[in-house]
């Protein structure tokens, strides 16, 4: 084995050392761009301004009415009468001689509370016991809001006041009292009303007795049986509306798969035409390329609010826009698939005298089937999910009551309920999508 002579060690040397000292300039080079973009990113996001706007406490309260419901306790001054309410909706108002046991009507309104704080409705405001801190009073004097605290104590932070508004936040409740209204909110853990609203024969009930009454009990409408009774009252649940709902996800469904099935119909004979390999022209086959590259480079949601111009809103202009950029996408998928097929099937099926549409359907097509059809199914589970954000802006499907009850932002367990239908809707059209790939391409 040959050894380096001294001169030759010091040059392999140097060019080591070199090589080494490239290589860390490039790694200090390259944490330094790193470090001016994340500094860059910090500017201009105003990532300070952003910290110091957090209030964890929000997310919390959020997170919190995904998975439960409050019930509101409302003196106005405008209207005559306590009103009792579930998310303060007319629908879920309590009959002013059935209120909750923990509301006490009388000379005065008391308002009893789960960690043991009690509210009392005063005819100038409030007075609110809090565990372990004393007697709050809170009055009004036109339209200015007094706060006084008990002897000695200092301003908690579950206190907000100004001079027309006071907040007292508790656990499971929170209290607030304007110039016009006196209010309560009681929180409770689970979607209250979700089967039967308050108007409903068989609200309140437990499963033993729903079970009893479906099956042997006396009617408790002549008109209908108890189960055809809770069946019909769960279907047109004035709060939750379930039937509506239903409806909604079918209507997203069906945007998407006219859409991703219209799309793959009208994309698959022009793939043949812009194909290297079927094409008839090689300007038939750029007019078509250029024609997909056009469709799918416009993205859904614009061809969305060009459509809607024309068509107006409506679950037919979600479909229209999943079917623009579909039919691109498939038309580049389809024609590459072509060019890739193996031409000797062909040339065997021409050689027993097939003519072009014979070589198409024996030659070609049992090919690029299973591709053509894994994409369909790809893009109608990935459409699935696009027709949820495309019917909450032209009015159709489940994505326009989810966009209802998010710029309501009083009913946030309805939020939580459509996300979850959204996400069963998906995981539904993946195993449906999985099965129709195992029984059509695997056999």
């Amino acid at each position: 084995m040959s050894t380096l002579s001294q001169p030759a060690r010091l040059i392999v040397e140097m060019e080591l050392a070199r090589g080494f000292g490239r290589r860390r300039l490039r790694m200090i080079a390259l944490l330094l761009a790193l470090a001016g973009y994340l500094a860059y990113v910090f500017a201009a996001f105003d990532i300070a301004g952003v910290a110091s706007r957090m209030r964890p406490e929000n997310a919390q309260t959020l997170l919190g009415d995904f998975w439960s419901h409050k019930t509101h306790v409302t003196l106005d001054r405008r209207k005559e009468g306590l009103e009792v309410a579930i998310e303060g909706e007319a629908k879920g108002r309590y009959a002013p001689n059935a209120f909750p046991d923990w509301v006490h009507t009388g000379a005065q309104t008391v308002v009893d509370l789960p960690d043991g704080a009690q509210i009392i409705y005063t005819e100038t405001g409030a007075w609110v016991d809090y565990p372990g801190f004393g007697r709050i009073t809170v009055t009004r004097d036109g339209r200015r809001i007094d706060l006084a605290l008990p002897a000695g104590a200092q301003m908690p932070d579950w206190i907000s006041a100004s001079r027309t508004r006071v907040n007292i936040t508790g656990s499971w409740w929170r209290f607030s009292l304007t110039p016009a209204r006196t209010e309560t909110f009681r929180y409770a853990p689970g979607w209250e009303l979700f089967f039967f609203t308050l108007d409903s024969p068989y609200h309140g009930k437990g499963l033993g007795d729903l079970a009893a009454l479906a099956l042997w009990e006396p009617r408790l409408e002549p008109a209908r049986s108890n189960f055809a009774g809770m069946v019909e009252d769960i279907w047109t649940n004035k709060m939750w509306r379930h039937g509506d709902v239903v409806w909604a996800l079918g209507e997203t469904v069906l945007m998407a798969f006219l859409g991703t099935m219209g799309a793959g119909l009208v994309a698959f004979p022009l793939a043949f035409l812009a194909a290297s390999n079927f094409a008839p022209g090689r300007l038939i086959r750029l007019a078509l390329r250029r024609m997909f590259d056009f469709f799918r480079g416009v993205d859904g949601l614009i061809w969305m609010v060009i459509l809607s111009r024309a068509f107006g809103p409506g679950p037919l202009t979600g479909a229209l826009a999943i079917f623009m950029t579909d039919t691109g996408t498939f038309g580049k998928t389809f024609s590459e698939a072509l060019e890739n097929i193996d031409a000797k099937q062909v040339e065997g099926i021409a050689s027993t005298g097939a003519n072009g549409a014979q070589r198409a359907r024996f030659g070609v097509v049992p090919q690029v089937a299973p591709v053509i059809l894994s994409q369909l199914l790809y893009y109608l589970e990935s459409n699935t999910r696009s027709a949820t954000v495309i019917g909450a802006l032209v009015g159709g499907g489940i994505g326009l009551l989810l966009t209802q009850a998010i710029i309501t932002q009083k009913d946030w367990e309805e939020v939580s309920w459509y996300i979850v239908l959204i996400i069963a809707m998906v995981m539904a059209m993946d195993s449906l999508s999985g099965w129709l790939r195992r029984r059509f391409i695997k056999g």
